[in-house]
């Protein structure tokens, strides 16, 4: 059976890969920090017909908590063969560039970079041995018209690096893993609070989307793929 784990896999985006992986009969680890939500979601997933889904905590803010989390997957799932770094913290959106707060920025890249980084580092061992992926949901880091909250992009700027130099050096030292990253587009999550605008698009379908490109048979090495990308109207 293939087994998975998906960081932020309690709510949003995260959530809908999980139901979507799942109903093709994926084992999913649901990572998440809380207890209670992930229990939740995995009722969810099982009253939607899953067969196969349990709790890891994964605390990317924490790199002790990660440690032992690490040694957890390793020890009891030596099996999986996907990681889908979907889990981030917003930052503060509403700022301008340069009245950012520092510990906001800080707060934010060790959640969505150094933390996305420590945990995807530790399991590429694990993964290798099964020949399997990391698929990281991204964003551009470009300027566009409608958003750009400094902290997030920096932190995903760094996820975006992170993923086309592990593709290079994972094909310059023969390890068998695949990784990319993937652009949801607009999509109505906690993450821009709830936001419903023309273009957006609900968490369940960009799930979908995601898991209609694991499972299209072509090789994504280094990729950043845009499933709705942000267009000037």
């Amino acid at each position: 059976m293939n087994k998975v784990l998906i960081t932020g896999a309690n709510k949003g985006i995260g959530f809908g890969i999980s139901k979507h992986l799942a109903l093709k009969g994926w084992h999913v680890l649901v990572g998440a920090r809380n207890k209670e939500r992930a229990e939740k979601a995995i009722q969810q997933l099982k009253a939607l017909g899953a067969k196969d889904a349990e709790w890891v905590n994964i605390n990317l803010s924490d790199l002790k908590s990660l440690d032992k989390s690490i040694s957890l997957i390793q020890r009891n799932h030596p099996d999986l063969s996907m990681l889908i770094n979907n889990a981030g913290i917003p930052g503060d959106m509403a700022c301008a560039s340069y009245d950012s707060d520092i510990k906001d920025i800080i707060e934010t890249v060790q959640v969505n970079y150094i933390g996305t980084y420590y945990l995807t580092k530790g399991l590429v061992p694990t993964i290798a041995a099964n020949k399997g992926r990391i698929v990281n949901i991204t964003v551009p880091a470009s300027v566009n018209p409608y958003w750009n909250p400094l902290a997030y992009k920096a932190s995903k700027a760094a996820q975006n690096v992170m993923t086309e130099t592990f593709a290079f050096d994972f094909d310059k030292n023969n390890v068998p893993v695949e990784i990319y990253c993937v652009h949801p587009g607009p999509t109505t999550t906690d993450l821009n609070g709830n936001m419903r605008l023309p273009g957006f698009h609900e968490p369940d379908l960009v799930g979908e989307k995601i898991v209609d490109i694991i499972y299209d048979g072509k090789r994504h090495q280094g990729e950043f793929i845009e499933i709705y990308p942000i267009v000037e109207e």
